[in-house]
């Protein structure tokens, strides 16, 4: 067994569950991965040809380099935040792509360099050092991550800070000033600050959720669109204001699916990223239509169309916290030697799936099979429990069409092979309470129908 992840914290997360402690282990291999990619990025921005990274722009990053020394020193958990802000994952693999690449300096990484400087003020104001740099708007707003976003018009903006308060000098525009207060939070009677909303914690004590908006990098090359997806603009008031009153209930209904489901929101997610509704969801997107999905380079991250009901967001998390976990161990640990060739049936999907995507889908689907029975079980009306069980049904079916696939592979690491038989322990321990006969009849035929039109799709190339 490897030494990095011990036995039984691989058979914890077998199981889709994980106490604190075992989560800590992943989040901790993440964070230092993150900082190793820093680090990358300026050795790349040192060691790139003048040609993709002019001097100009190179001193730009050492003095951005410099700032964020200076306010770790002063407040090294004020700079961790920002830097361990899921969307600077997404922003350092592109500008580090980019530098390590032979074209010459192009937008994408003037851009991105250019985001340094957004990243060292936010850090530089939340530990409280006084600083005045001069940023760049991105599509009408100047974004400093994990604060907010400022309306600007194109041109330079001098930014500066004293004593815990931001004064904002857009080109041809009036002053604006931002008071950070000591939680981190933003405030301003300026109508042009738009401060990032920041849902409760999943449990007393614990950190909050940002529902980020407002990062320019939060869904840039997540490849959301080939899926029919779109990442959302900003959100409006009322939309907040929904997102609030979903988030409000979700603490309880995770509760009702398990310690452990309301552990690994409080211990993974560090914020949520607003999609648009998805194709067919009405003009207002406010019909039960939803996506959602994460990005292993934005760890602790989850991307979702608000969910119709608090309900929904429960199994929303449940379903991409899973994702977050499997990524995060498989940097740490390989799981199987297989290809990415894209040949095996998933009855979640269409389109044929390779190995290591037909096990992230399982993984997740045990997940929820196991949350929606849980909650058949709890739930205090009858309505509540119809839904529930349909859901368990046909995750439960789903699931059971793959771990065959998944079981008789010999391309399973002996870590891969334990954290298999764990998810077959769970899904086997789900025949303790079946779903009543209706809903697993309708489960059932849903997925051998659905394995009948993927043959007819996919013939030549089944698994």
């Amino acid at each position: 067994m490897s030494s990095a992840v011990p036995d039984h914290v691989l058979r914890e997360l077998g199981r889709t569950e994980g106490d604190a402690a075992s989560l800590g282990l992943l989040v901790r291999d993440q964070d230092t991965r993150r900082l190793v990619l820093l680090r990358a990025v300026l050795d790349a921005a040192e060691a790139a040809p003048a040609t993709v990274c002019p001097p100009p722009l190179l001193d730009r990053l050492r003095a951005d380099w410099a700032l964020l020394e200076a306010a770790e020193h002063a407040d090294r958990g004020a700079v961790r935040t920002v830097l361990f802000h899921p969307m600077a994952g997404p922003w350092a693999q592109r500008l580090l792509g980019g530098l390590t690449s032979e074209a010459p300096a192009g937008p994408e990484v003037r851009a991105g360099l250019a985001h340094l400087t957004a990243l060292a003020a936010a850090g530089a104001a939340r530990a409280g050092v006084r600083f005045s740099v001069c940023l760049g708007p991105w599509g009408g707003l100047l974004s400093l991550p994990t604060l907010g976003a400022v309306r600007v018009d194109p041109g330079p903006v001098e930014l500066t800070c004293n004593a815990g308060e931001l004064t904002v000098a857009p080109a041809g525009g009036p002053l604006l000033s931002v008071r950070i207060h000591p939680d981190g939070t933003t405030s301003s009677a300026d109508p042009r600050w738009l401060p990032l909303l920041m849902l409760p914690a999943a449990l007393p004590g614990g950190s909050p959720v940002a529902l980020d908006d407002l990062d320019p990098y939060r869904t840039l090359g997540s490849g959301v669109e080939q899926y029919g997806l779109s990442g959302a603009n900003q959100i409006e008031d009322w939309e907040r204001k929904t997102w609030i009153e979903s988030w409000s209930g979700v603490e309880r209904l995770l509760r009702v699916g398990g310690e452990h489901r309301l552990t690994e929101a409080a211990v993974l997610l560090r914020c949520m990223v607003p999609l648009g509704p998805p194709p067919g969801s009405g003009p207002t997107g406010r019909s039960a239509a939803h996506c959602s999905g994460t990005r292993r380079e934005a760890f602790g991250a989850v991307l979702s169309s608000k969910p119709a009901t608090a309900a929904y967001f429960a199994s929303t998390l449940v379903h991409e916290l899973q994702h977050t976990k499997l990524s995060a161990l498989s940097a740490m640990v390989q799981l199987h030697q297989e290809g990415a060739a894209e040949r095996y049936f998933a009855p979640w999907r269409t389109d044929p799936r390779p190995f290591d995507g037909l096990l992230q889908g399982a993984y997740s689907h045990v997940a929820l099979a196991d949350f929606w029975q849980r909650f058949a079980l709890h739930a205090p009306r009858s309505a509540h429990r119809d839904l529930a069980w349909a859901e368990h049904a046909r995750c439960r079916e789903q699931v059971g069409a793959v771990l065959p696939v998944l079981a008789g592979s010999a391309a399973l690491t002996p870590e891969g092979r334990t954290l298999v038989n764990e998810m077959i322990s769970v899904y086997d321990r789900l025949d303790d309470s079946p779903p009543p006969p209706g809903h697993l009849a309708r489960a059932q035929a849903y997925v051998s129908t659905a394995k009948v039109i993927w043959q007819q799709r996919n013939g030549s190339r089944r698994q």
